[in-house]
């Protein structure tokens, strides 16, 4: 079940037998899991992790919200779904966020952010190889790059920036560093390592990074 579900996840397509289906555009992969109940469950393994391009946490709603959905749900007249948008609007979304281009020094922020993640970068800053078994992979200077092109679509702007990336590096993130038991009784999270890195690592703009560029 797990091969299928990232032969999917990665190639698009499912496989039976000899016989190999094409999956409907779009196609995405969206999965629930409860911190809370884990027995008789198996953990997902990183490799599998690493294909969701985020981890987002769901919160507790607003005594508003929470309000809305208990009369909602238990009202005589329950409320009718509309699309709010259609496959195709999707694709052609998803084609415009494609197009926004990306400097070149945009792309070495993202791909700075992946590789101090690393404990045996040597770059790596110190709690990091004192907190993590292991960084984030290359999918995550890519997802941080897709979903900062999303972010500047849905700003109106056709181009990064820096703080595009530095809004999704947490979800980009937070699924892929896998923190060692120092970390955990110390009680450190990835949100934690991640906010120092973010910190820590410049953000590049333009004129630094030619000048850094040209020395």
């Amino acid at each position: 079940t797990q091969a299928a579900l990232l032969e999917a996840m990665q190639e698009r397509h499912v496989t039976v037998g000899r016989k190999t289906y094409p999956l409907p555009v779009p196609f995405f992969v969206l999965a629930t899991q409860n911190p809370i109940e884990l027995e008789g469950t198996y953990p997902l393994p990183e490799a599998q992790l690493d294909r969701f391009m985020f981890h987002t946490k769901v919160a507790y709603p607003t005594p508003e919200e929470e309000s809305q959905v208990i009369r909602r749900v238990t009202s005589a007249d329950m409320p009718r779904l509309e699309p709010v948008l259609s496959a195709q609007e999707i694709i052609e979304l998803q084609a415009l966020a494609r197009r926004i281009p990306v400097a070149d020094h945009m792309i070495e922020y993202a791909k700075t952010l992946a590789r101090m993640t690393r404990p045996s970068e040597p770059e790596a800053p110190q709690f990091v190889r004192d907190w993590l078994t292991w960084g984030a992979g290359p999918r995550a200077g890519l997802y941080m790059i897709w979903g900062a092109k999303a972010r500047a679509a849905l700003y109106g702007r056709n181009y990064v920036s820096a703080d595009d990336i530095a809004a999704v590096a947490h979800p980009v993130l937070r699924h892929r560093l896998i923190t060692n038991f120092v970390a955990q009784a110390d009680g450190i999270d990835t949100d934690t390592i991640t906010s120092r890195l973010l910190e820590m690592v410049p953000k590049y703009d333009k004129v630094r990074w030619q000048s850094a560029a040209s020395t």
